[in-house]
């Protein structure tokens, strides 16, 4: 069997085996094929998507919502992300409608199961550390989606600012 079967509230669905990514993101994959470009072409949207759930990691831990060994292995994820990790595994359509929803459940997905698997649990567990629960405490996919738009657009941005007020 190369697939795992995962649960959400629509039933069961296949997710494979290797995929950082769980459910939602598999069902994204069949539902939303606009443009065929997925979110991996653009590693700054995705090291930005990184940042702001590093940055939630860090203050629910801070406010002690997340136990240690959650915050840490969310935090340790999305640290490998930054650097460059697994963005294959962002794997939804970069055109979609709803706010960004499927784009932020894809980095729920991707971060709490590099998270589980750093705690030495298998993919797809969702224990201890949950995609909603936990990966994605206390946010809106309507403020994390555009929060991290902000962030890759500064970014690339200053990636090209610089050299041009370098010239100057």
């Amino acid at each position: 069997m190369n697939h795992r079967i995962e649960h959400d509230l629509l039933g069961d669905h296949p997710v494979p085996n290797e995929a950082y990514y769980g459910v939602h993101t598999a069902r994204a994959l069949e539902n939303f094929p606009i443009s065929n470009i997925p979110i991996s072409t653009y590693p700054s949207l995705v090291k930005a998507l990184a940042c702001v759930k590093q940055a939630c990691a860090q203050a629910n831990k801070d406010l002690e919502l997340l136990s240690a060994e959650q915050a840490d292995a969310i935090i340790q994820a999305c640290e490998e992300i930054r650097a460059g990790q697994w963005h294959d595994q962002f794997a939804v359509d970069i055109v979609q409608g709803g706010a960004g929803t499927s784009t932020n459940m894809n980095a729920n997905e991707v971060i709490a199961n590099r998270a589980n698997q750093l705690l030495g649990r298998p993919l797809g567990s969702k224990a201890p550390v949950h995609p909603n629960d936990h990966v994605n405490m206390g946010q809106s996919s309507n403020d994390s989606f555009p929060s991290a738009m902000y962030i890759a657009t500064a970014v690339h941005a200053k990636q090209r600012l610089m050299p041009a007020v370098q010239a100057l």
